[in-house]
């Protein structure tokens, strides 16, 4: 521990998102926020063009980033946000830092990308493959298939199914599509460890990813004779790849190492904390990290994680670890792969200009002028409802395949009742979560929400309205980077752990929202139609959502490669069982 005086001792946490890493410097006595800056990744995201080589055409479904982007947070961000602050780099005793799950970093030995090797860059799967990265569902497949014929017991952990997402299936993509690369990688390391390993000089996996993305369940990962049933070139995938040390959460991976010192201006040798997910690191920051207590990460996804007291197996789930969230007790994980992002789809696709025209005039944007117009209205009122499953769903149904649906459309439908039932229909899509948690014996008293979507009061209420639960909201605008922070002051001691630091250093406000119980009745109406819709298209009723994800793909394919566009090149669908990680703005 850095023999700093507790109410000076300060921490920074550093939350990797999607586009951009902003790093928070947090008082370790109240985590009180000090200062904060952020810095958008060169190289963004490259689903459509290689565009940190030569812009070559990818693939569909591909979701590539270029590691250096992150090192650049820390040599910008960093030092930004300690400015910020006002506070004496010496008083900075440890670093925290999470990431979107599963962004997976082909490595040498030495944890060198195998993109900035000589004669590597121009190969797509040399690069980090970003959570959305949806290319490997054909794997999944396999991979779920085989585990059913076999009766893996690990399965079950995870709903019965894993997502396209995660490390076994694009490890396995890797090998299959580009034998080479593959050989020339030493480690196939998640990225929440690859920053991790480049602050301490030291690998250390971490106990969230290594359960929810990596199968680790029991002390131990798929065998190698299931590994040689998919392929037998992956037969020593996990021994020779994947298998290191397991760091739990809230524990110090190591100490800041005089590179990492001098790229970020902290002082050498402070703590370092194990690495973490955006999502689950959230739930510490919100001080709701007992059983019961539902954290939703609401952005462009939802991410929901609570913590249980014992095992259980809940349908569709993504995954149950012991130790996930945090120690002592098992961590649960399900979600919805859009919500934001439907919000943004239709404002952007379908709403007509002199909407927006509106909007500007009064001062506002179109998502409030839509929301506006919508609250007016009383529950029911549109003759609408909708399934939220624009990109899939996640949970319960664990299919990408799947895709949006309006019902109850006429000639005088307007703009923001479409709005009101897509927003709807993103809080039935956590009720049923809820209920099917609760029915597998792990009830959800409290929801507690954090993100962005925070801002809508409306949807929060509603959110409180169809579930009958009360919803507190996160005070801190940056929960995944604070999380984070009270991870780095456990691991630098000045904490005994996660949940005890929760207590001082997160804060909610505790039911903001309470259910109206006309509101919730009403509610209960439509989402009973949600629940015949869900059923009947989710669970076998009716296959044509399928269907023409299939003549959609055939029809692209078919176009001559010089008239086809990058964003039909990156057309999404994949397969049938992908889904998508968290909250990821």
């Amino acid at each position: 521990m850095v023999d700093v005086d507790r109410q000076d001792a300060v921490v920074v946490g550093v939350d990797f998102g999607t586009r951009s890493g902003r790093a928070v410097v947090v008082r370790v006595a109240d985590g009180a926020e000090l200062g904060s800056a952020v810095h958008e990744y060169r190289h963004g995201v490259m689903d459509r063009t290689l565009t940190a080589h030569e812009n070559e055409l990818l693939p569909p479904d591909w979701a590539l980033q270029a590691p250096g982007d992150y090192l650049e947070v820390l040599r910008v961000a960093v030092p930004a946000a300690v400015r910020a602050a006002g506070v004496r780099p010496g008083d900075v005793v440890g670093v925290g830092t999470d990431f979107t799950a599963c962004t997976m970093v082909p490595v040498r030995a030495d944890g060198t990308p195998l993109s900035e090797l000589p004669g590597l860059a121009g190969r797509p799967h040399a690069y980090v493959k970003l959570w959305k990265h949806h290319a490997a569902q054909g794997q999944a497949d396999r991979i779920n298939d085989l585990a059913a014929d076999r009766g893996e017991a690990w399965i079950d952990r995870y709903g019965g199914s894993i997502s396209s997402e995660w490390e076994f299936a694009k490890g396995l993509q890797l090998l299959e599509e580009d034998p080479e690369v593959y050989a020339a990688m030493d480690r196939w390391v998640e990225a929440a460890d690859w920053i991790v390993w480049q602050f301490t000089g030291r690998y250390v996996r971490n106990a969230c990813t290594a359960g929810y993305k990596g199968i680790y369940q029991d002390g131990a990962y798929p065998d190698r004779s299931f590994l040689a049933a998919l392929n037998p070139d992956f037969a020593d995938f996990v021994t020779d790849k994947l298998a290191q040390e397991i760091g739990q959460l809230g524990h110090a991976a190591g100490g800041l190492t005089a590179e990492a010192a001098g790229w970020t201006g902290l002082p050498e040798g402070i703590a370092v904390a194990v690495g973490n997910v955006d999502a689950h690191v959230t739930a510490p920051a919100a001080n709701a990290v007992e059983p019961g207590q539902m954290v939703a990460i609401m952005g462009t996804s939802t991410c929901h994680v609570v913590n249980g007291a014992r095992v259980a197996e809940v349908p569709g789930m993504c995954g149950v670890v012991r130790g996930g969230i945090v120690e002592g007790y098992w961590g649960y994980e399900a979600g919805q792969s859009g919500v934001g992002d439907i919000f943004g789809w239709y404002v952007d696709n379908q709403v007509p200009e002199a909407y927006a025209v509106e909007a500007r005039a009064r001062g506002i944007g179109v998502h409030e002028l839509l929301t506006e117009k919508a609250a007016a209205q009383p529950v029911g009122g549109h003759g609408l409802v909708a399934l939220d499953w624009h990109s899939g769903n996640r949970s319960v149904l664990v299919d990408h395949e799947l895709s949006g649906l309006v019902v109850g459309l006429t000639l005088t439908t307007r703009p923001e009742d479409v709005y009101r039932a897509l927003l709807e229909a993103t809080a039935f899509g956590t009720r049923t979560i809820v209920e099917t948690f609760a029915a597998a014996g792990v009830p959800v008293s409290e929801l507690v929400v954090a993100g962005g979507l925070l801002k809508n009061t409306f949807l929060m209420q509603m959110y409180a309205d169809v579930t009958r639960l009360p919803l507190s909201t996160i005070v801190s605008e940056q929960g995944p980077a604070l999380g984070s922070a009270i991870h780095a002051a456990v691991a630098a001691g000045y904490y005994p752990d996660v949940r005890t630091a929760a207590r001082s250093m997160g804060r909610r406000v505790v039911a903001a929202y309470t259910p109206d119980e006309d509101a919730a009745l009403a509610y209960d109406a439509l989402y009973a139609e949600y629940t015949a819709l869900h059923d009947h298209f989710g669970r076998g009723g009716n296959d044509v959502m399928h269907r023409l994800k299939k003549i959609r793909r055939e029809a692209l394919a078919a176009r001559p490669p010089e008239l086809r566009t990058a964003r039909e090149e990156s057309a999404p669908g994949a397969g049938r069982g992908a889904r998508t990680a968290g909250a990821h703005a």
